[in-house]
């Protein structure tokens, strides 16, 4: 009977002489009931400081090591890289997989996901590419990529990962930098991919589609092109426009969980 978020308003309740004051219950451990409680003060009421917030987030990465950073930055009101940050300082052991925002459970090591999906594949190849990334915990993308190398006779696993990453595209033990939904997959070709989107039908002849695709031609950058910027770039410049990129980066990687979760049919 321990008050997790409230104690303000229960005092309010006594101080007004009531004896009764409407509750919602919560049954769980102790950890459970703190991260819960991090959640709620965060959202309202008066905020925690940066430092009460990153305390916070030791202590949940601590009791719930295979919680993602995302999931524990949202919880928490940090930035995914400052939760990456204060776990590499932690001597807390890794978990072999990792829970993001959405509950999905993820391998830490993409490679061993791929490896996965393979198996299933080889057991079970009638089924979809959905059902292969919800069996091996990766997704639709990374099971797209992953048939086509079985049926083309390769390794599941590109070269570059085969040396072990996290489920966020990244190397093991680095802080995140990418979501499940980006690992393993190899560089494309955008202005190819931006092409075919110029025409499909839904797209071409409706204004929101027209729109859709004026917005993504000024939004993307080919190798080529920036690595050509890059050349140009004033060594007193170099500092703001790599923050620009970064921002950029940031957002970009949120639009694709967005739309990661939208194509595997998660809530």
């Amino acid at each position: 009977m321990r008050v997790i978020d409230g104690m303000h308003r229960l005092t309010a309740a006594r101080l007004m002489g009531r004896d009764r004051i409407a509750v919602q219950f919560f049954d769980g451990d102790e950890a459970d009931a703190f991260w819960l409680a991090v959640q709620a003060n965060v959202t309202h009421g008066l905020p925690l400081t940066l430092a009460e917030r990153q305390a916070a987030a030791g202590r949940i990465i601590q009791s719930h090591p295979e919680l993602s950073d995302r999931a524990i930055a949202s919880t928490a009101g940090l930035a995914a890289r400052t939760v990456a940050a204060i776990r590499l300082r932690s001597a807390v052991q890794p978990s072999p997989v990792r829970i993001g925002r959405d509950g999905r459970a993820r391998p830490l090591n993409a490679a061993e996901g791929r490896r996965l999906a393979s198996q299933v594949i080889a057991a079970r190849p009638d089924l979809s590419l959905r059902e292969i990334a919800r069996a091996a915990g990766i997704s639709v993308g990374t099971a797209r990529d992953v048939r086509a190398r079985v049926r083309a006779g390769q390794d599941p696993v590109p070269p570059r990962q085969r040396g072990g990453c996290d489920p966020a595209g990244g190397t093991a033990g680095r802080p995140e930098s990418r979501t499940a939904g980006g690992a393993g997959l190899d560089p494309v070709d955008i202005r190819a991919l931006l092409e075919g989107l110029r025409r499909d039908p839904s797209l071409r002849y409706t204004e929101s589609g027209r729109h859709l695709l004026r917005w993504l031609s000024t939004r993307t950058v080919a190798p080529a092109e920036w690595r050509q910027a890059v050349d140009d770039v004033s060594p007193h410049c170099a500092i703001l426009i790599e923050r620009i990129a970064r921002e950029c980066a940031r957002v970009w990687m949120e639009l694709a969980d967005e739309l990661d979760q939208r194509s595997t049919g998660r809530p």
